[in-house]
């Protein structure tokens, strides 16, 4: 009976918030993607291809045949109808507003930077998965660390604790990455990091690789923190020092993101989350912020601009500010692979013909976009409460880790075989040399 009670209330939960979210998406962007797939929409008949009901959008390449031929055998690309699938708005609630059904045990470094701010880098330490040889210690060779970044709020939603439960048990070491003030991290100076600053990220990368020598390292972000993620990779070009990158249901134009505005519900939850953080350094704050006009402030655009450009000391225009935090400002000098796993109904990014840069998945080789006709804002719920798109995140890792050690291992080869040639005709030359030099000597006598 206690069994069947909750199942009703849970039943019952998600019903009124399904109503809820219907009701109260209020003012902003039209959910989208509800009759794409029926009206044909030119995005997801974009050319590129297709793995169940999605499509793997790139430049051609080796690579891309062996990710998509990897990702087909991924079961959450296979074709299913099950409840959440269109509900877009019900699935991106619930992987915000509920919590996690397992909570991992989490060791927390506080990384003191150049400047004396403080990061906060939360280990994930249990529960353990069955501790035999797993796949990703077979594809990278040595247990890999896995960086979790959260939305740009700091939010550490149930999607990213699940993400690294999941990676932990395929063998992987979850970190996540705090930026300053946000999920508990102190705040030990009066700098907060921007939108798209990734100062603070490049140093704890760099401590994460001297903590971890042998390690290879892969990123993921989640939501609106993939501009932090996207604006490293772009700045940093090869030396990034990271094996691959991922990002589910990104932002790629954020200034434009943040002026048009989000659902209702989603961008109270956070902006109430952000107020709620920054609240407990609200004397120190006021020294460079007006804080009480940041805590009257009725939306993440007027949020973020009181914050950064509208200070006491260092005042910035809007366009200005974003000049220097707009993701895609470097996006051409990423030399690592990276996967966005979007869906064409997310009701919080808008509308895929219009925010989604198809041109940079054309012609960047390391741009891979897996476009789903539904999923939600970072929700991609299947017959579970879990997202598949982390299992498909971690298969994306091992394939491409998968791809580049094949790649060694037939260049060496090439190598072995180039040697062994040079030797053979070094020792024919030699021999032919002998040769003439014999009968150069008998000659002369």
């Amino acid at each position: 009976m206690l069994a069947l009670g909750s199942l009703a209330a849970w039943a019952l939960a998600l019903a009124l918030l399904c109503l809820l979210a219907r009701e109260l998406w209020g003012p902003g962007r039209e959910p989208a993607g509800a009759g794409e797939e029926e009206d044909g929409d030119d995005v997801i008949r974009e050319e590129g291809p297709g793995a169940g009901h999605c499509r793997l959008i790139c430049k051609p390449s080796a690579l891309a045949q062996s990710l998509l031929r990897s990702l087909q055998r991924g079961a959450a690309l296979q074709s299913g109808r099950w409840l959440w699938r269109t509900w877009p708005q019900l699935q991106t609630m619930f992987q915000l507003l509920f919590p996690a059904a397992h909570q991992p045990e989490l060791a927390r470094e506080l990384l003191q930077l150049a400047d004396g701010g403080l990061v906060a880098l939360d280990w994930v330490l249990g529960p353990r998965g069955a501790g035999k040889r797993s796949r990703a210690t077979t594809a990278f060779g040595i247990a890999p660390v896995l960086l979790v970044l959260p939305n740009a709020s700091g939010k550490v939603t149930r999607g990213v604790l699940h993400l690294c439960l999941l990676a932990l048990e395929q063998g992987y070491k979850p970190v996540i990455f705090n930026r300053r003030g946000h999920n508990g991290s102190p705040l030990a100076s009066l700098k907060l990091q921007a939108f798209g600053d990734p100062g603070d990220l490049k140093e704890a990368v760099t401590y994460i690789r001297v903590r971890q020598p042998g390690s290879s390292l892969c990123a993921v972000s989640e939501g609106s923190g993939s501009g932090l993620l996207l604006s490293y990779l772009g700045e940093c070009g090869s030396s990034s020092y990271l094996a691959a990158a991922a990002c589910i249901s990104p932002v790629f134009r954020c200034q434009e993101w943040l002026e048009t505005g989000c659902p209702w519900l989603y961008e109270w939850s956070l902006l109430l989350h952000q107020k709620r953080g920054l609240s407990r350094y609200a004397t120190a704050l006021a020294e460079a912020v007006e804080m009480g006009r940041l805590f009257r402030s009725r939306s993440l655009r007027e949020f973020e601009e009181t914050l950064f450009c509208q200070t006491k000391k260092h005042p910035v225009t809007w366009d200005a500010y974003w000049d220097r935090n707009e993701p895609l400002r470097d996006a051409d000098e990423a030399a690592v692979p990276v996967l966005c796993i979007c869906s064409a109904d997310d009701p919080v990014r808008g509308p895929p013909a219009s925010t989604l840069p198809m041109e940079l998945f054309h012609s960047s080789p390391y741009f891979f976009l897996l476009l789903t006709p539904h999923g939600g804002h970072c929700g991609f719920l299947r017959e579970g409460p879990c997202s598949w798109s982390h299992g498909m995140t971690l298969e994306f890792f091992m394939a491409v880790a998968e791809f580049f050690r094949a790649e060694e291992r037939l260049k060496g080869l090439h190598r072995c075989r180039r040697s062994v040639l040079q030797k053979r005709e070094a020792s024919s030359a030699a021999c032919h040399l002998q040769e003439i030099f014999s009968w150069q000597r008998s000659y002369t006598r």
